[in-house]
């Protein structure tokens, strides 16, 4: 497997412990839950069931009794005598308490409950059952290991994680599974025989977001363009349909949802709460912000407070870069045309997501650019600035901005291109517009150091001092 040590090590440990525990493992969907657990506790695991999803394919909607009558097949599948389907959570728990006791030899029992969220239906009264079966008997066995898995991220926290009923403290282990990094993304490619320059690796991950699923649709043998075309213009592409299945899988209101996260996509500094409302023609409500919320657990959108603004001025921006992609590239393409991609590599549209997706990609790896510096060590704050024009002043953006203790801001620019970055003499103003903001605005203790981030350095030449420091792709791939 390729990463997840940590998460490896974490649960052995916990395998090892000699007391009874509790973990749940969440995570966007797609992330590699199902699979970490089931490679960790390869021949292992005594009891799996995974709840089904909601609705099928034949836009059917699975209730209680479906899943009672499923949970109740698992149970026959590892052993159970056959035996009429429970009629509520509380039998179908006692039912596995009565199997398990049943084969308990006294070797480390592994319950593996996968799709956590989808088999709590409305009125179903699971969470009651579940604390039943933990708090009554499951805690008192010191050889039993529950894990239960989860794509709906809210549920997974407000149900679990914050619980403030019966299970409130109950978990005794919680892991939030990410995205993989550039060094994993490419370590994984290359263990499937998938030979790309970083360059292309890059670009892969700013498509597909680090989620081990898609990546594993890419093909040997094929370049980067062609694998795109195969996963989402070709007439039988996998993952065309993959961005209305993800968020009808995961939320009950997946309209309402893919709304606002349309809207966060036209404005890459993102909006405010009240210009998300006025755009989504949503309530200004709680409702509303449970919303957001929901998304920002889930790791679509990412709430920041600009530079220079209170927490009174928080802005929402879309940061998940699969949908980013979706919206900006496959949704918006009208012509149906299988090879798309290759057709349009090098067109201003796709140069213009590559430019927003980057600028992404270097937020999520803030770790590496740090390194780079050589101020992991260092406390820092980082954030966006966004100044809006109007008719006597012109607008202004800084794409990172690194506020660090030892007194230095950094303002970082990013640029994807496919040469060193060449600093041109209007391109040199413009950056010492903006220091000279910052100056204005700076505790006098502080200095200010521009600094570039970009895919292979920088371009010697009479305009280029302005940066102080050159961060390049490879810096990003450091694990």
């Amino acid at each position: 497997m390729v990463g997840r040590e940590i998460e490896i090590k974490e649960l052995n440990e916990r395998y090892d412990s000699g007391r009874p525990e509790f973990i749940a493992v969440y995570g966007r969907r797609r992330v590699g839950k199902t699979y970490l657990v089931d490679e960790t506790f390869k021949n292992r695991i005594t009891f799996r069931h995974a709840g089904l999803s909601p609705i099928d394919e034949q836009n059917h909607k699975n209730g209680l009794k479906e899943q009672l009558r499923y949970f109740s097949l698992s149970l026959q599948l590892h052993g159970m005598k056959k035996a009429k389907a429970p009629s509520s959570w509380l039998e179908a728990f006692f039912m596995l308490e009565m199997h398990l006791k049943s084969i308990d030899d006294g070797t480390r029992q592994v319950v593996f409950l996968d799709e956590l969220p989808w088999m709590d239906t409305p009125r179903s009264g699971f969470i009651t059952a579940l604390e039943a079966f933990w708090n009554g008997w499951a805690c008192h066995r010191d050889n039993l290991m529950l894990i239960v898995c989860g794509s709906a991220t809210s549920w997974m926290t407000d149900k679990l994680i914050n619980n403030y009923g019966g299970l409130y403290g109950r978990l005794t282990c919680q892991m939030k599974l990410s995205p993989f990094t550039l060094n994993e993304c490419e370590r994984f490619l290359q263990s499937n025989g998938i030979l790309l320059s970083r360059y292309d690796v890059a670009q892969c991950y700013m498509a597909l977001g680090g989620i081990p699923y898609y990546l594993g649709f890419m093909k040997k043998g094929l370049s980067l363009a062609q694998n795109i075309d195969n996963m989402f213009f070709a007439e039988d592409a996998k993952l065309r349909e993959e961005y209305d299945r993800l968020f009808a899988s995961i939320f009950s209101n997946p309209e309402q949802m893919k709304n606002i996260v349309r809207v966060l996509s036209t404005r890459h500094s993102g909006f405010s709460r009240q210009e998300i409302l006025a755009k989504t023609k949503l309530d200004d409500c709680g409702s509303s912000s449970k919303l957001l919320q929901v998304l920002e657990v889930s790791d679509f959108i990412t709430q920041y407070v600009p530079y220079g603004k209170t927490k009174r001025d928080i802005y929402y921006k879309l940061t998940d870069p699969f949908c980013l992609f979706h919206l900006q590239v496959v949704q918006s393409t009208t012509k149906p045309d299988t090879d798309f991609w290759m057709h349009n590599v090098t067109s201003a549209r796709i140069n213009a997501w590559r430019g927003v997706a980057f600028e992404e990609l270097c937020f999520v790896h803030i770790k590496q650019i740090k390194t780079a510096l050589g101020i992991l060590g260092v406390s820092s704050t980082y954030s966006s600035l966004v100044v809006k024009g109007d008719e006597n002043n012109e607008g202004m953006q800084i794409d990172l901005i690194i506020e660090r203790k030892d007194n230095v801001i950094n303002l970082c620019e990013m640029k994807f291109v496919g040469t060193e970055f060449e600093v041109k003499n209007d391109y040199e103003e413009k950056l010492r517009k903006r220091m000279n903001w910052m100056m204005e605005r700076k505790s006098q203790r502080q200095s200010i150091q521009m600094t570039l981030v970009t895919t292979f350095g920088l371009k010697y030449g009479i305009h280029s001092g302005i940066f102080q420091r050159a961060i390049t792709l490879d810096d990003l791939f450091v694990p």
